[in-house]
């Protein structure tokens, strides 16, 4: 089965989706596409993270391109490097997701995303490619140590700002294990480390973004002031307040947007979110006067509508939290340095994610699915508008496909938490269902 690109890249099941002869290939169709000829590389620390940086390496070295392994480093580091190298970026990595899969990330010069027309005409190039037969060379990489990108976060606060603060990070076993925690030190806080030691297996494993509680309870334990979980791959957080609270993207989003307005320094007022915003997090922003402009879910996307209208800050739900005039990607040490900054401005540390504004009771469930998940959305078409109009004016429904995973996400938005729960409920068996006529 040809592999194809999904929100972020692309990603499978290492061995039966992934494997080096594919990845090779990948790295002959990106060179005759990236527009650059050298290629700052990273990895995380998944077990096949390794060979696939090295049969990308030497798929990108027979179309040309010179290849510089950064070592294990997390996406947004690539980014960095790439921008201020002007040249392009490739990560190995499946970011949240469990080991046993991977994927790779592509940056064109300058250290942005690639864009829709060009991550086709890699990909139909990469379709023809798939279908030859690659020999696979001898893993072969020399890292490099890069500090720029560490530095660059660092010098974007004032020095010892953080003193007195006791912060927890969890690394999720992932890309910014020690890394992260020299940014907060060299800023004065003191910092507790969980989740920061890999073994090739333990990524994303019940730690980081997508599984805080290990961080919940070291921050209580420890009577931290916050803790800021990352994913696999450095590109997202979520924070947790001394009380226990979860912080995710659409606090520290408001947290950040709130800050820049205040000071006059967010451009045209305006922050770019995606349709998984909560509806309290929207309010909270319209109600101080911020303008929000929606696009589909995807820091790319949020990046290109940045890029367009010249603003500066946009966000998602998930943690990943772009600052398009420190950034090209969602970083996730940088938007715990940013978000503690604005905190220190206001001058007290959150205790409780109320504080911030209130949620609207949301219902999110994750349907796995076979390779149908746009059909099954458009099936049940029909039965989603029927459930909105029950919700009226005060909820809303969100039935899509995952760019990143095979999954139907079905999120479902009220102020009545029994009626959203057995509306997610009544979607989910839907595409249970319509999944099932599949096989």
């Amino acid at each position: 089965m040809a592999l194809v690109f999904g929100t972020d890249g692309v990603r499978g099941h290492v061995g039966s989706e992934i494997d080096e002869e594919k990845i090779v290939s990948l790295g002959i169709a990106a060179s005759r596409h990236l527009n650059t000829k050298r290629v700052y590389l990273g990895r995380d620390t998944r077990e096949s993270s390794f060979v696939l940086a090295a049969a990308l390496k030497q798929g990108l070295h027979h179309g040309g391109v010179e290849v510089i392994s950064l070592g294990i480093a997390p996406t947004p580091e690539v980014a960095h490097v790439a921008k201020v190298e002007n040249a392009g970026g490739a990560v190995i990595s499946a970011s949240h997701n469990s080991w046993f899969d991977n994927g790779v990330k592509l940056f064109g010069p300058g250290g942005l995303k690639i864009s829709d027309s060009v991550q086709d005409l890699i990909q139909i190039d990469w379709d023809k490619e798939q279908n030859e037969r690659h020999v696979v060379g001898i893993p072969d990489l020399e890292d490099q140590n890069d500090s720029r990108w560490v530095n660059s976060i660092i010098s974007s606060a004032e020095q010892d700002c953080f003193s007195g603060l006791r912060l927890v990070l969890d690394c999720a076993n992932g890309a910014t294990v020690n890394k992260a925690a020299i940014v907060f030190k060299e800023l004065g806080a003191t910092v507790v480390e969980v989740s920061s030691n890999p073994d090739g297996r333990n990524i994303n494993d019940n730690c980081g973004s997508n599984n805080p509680q290990n961080l919940i309870k070291e921050v209580l334990s420890s009577d931290s002031d916050i803790g800021f979980a990352f994913d696999g791959d450095g590109d997202r957080v979520v924070a947790v307040t001394s009380d226990g609270s979860i912080l995710d993207g659409d606090h520290l989003l408001v947290i950040c947007a709130t800050d820049r307005f205040k000071r006059g320094l967010l451009k045209g007022s305006s922050v770019v979110i995606t349709p998984m915003a909560n509806l309290g997090m929207r309010n909270a922003l319209s109600d101080i006067g911020i303008l929000l402009h929606e696009v589909p879910v995807g820091d790319r996307n949020i990046l290109e509508a940045l890029e367009k209208s010249d603003w500066v800050l946009g966000g998602e739900q998930s943690g990943h939290i772009i600052f398009r005039d420190l950034s090209t990607t969602g970083d996730g040490v940088l938007t715990g340095v940013q978000a503690l900054l604005a905190l220190n401005r206001k001058g007290k540390m959150l205790t409780n994610s109320k504080t911030i504004f209130s949620k609207v009771p949301q219902v999110l469930i994750n349907v796995p699915v076979g390779s149908n998940a746009e059909e099954i959305v458009q099936e049940i078409t029909d039965e989603v508008n029927v459930a909105s109009m029950e919700l009226g004016d005060g909820g809303r429904i969100l039935v899509r496909p995952s760019g990143t995973e095979p999954l139907v996400r079905v999120m479902v938005e009220t102020l009545d938490p029994a009626l959203a729960n057995r509306i997610a409920e009544h979607l989910s068996n839907l595409v249970v269902r319509k999944d099932q006529r599949f096989f």
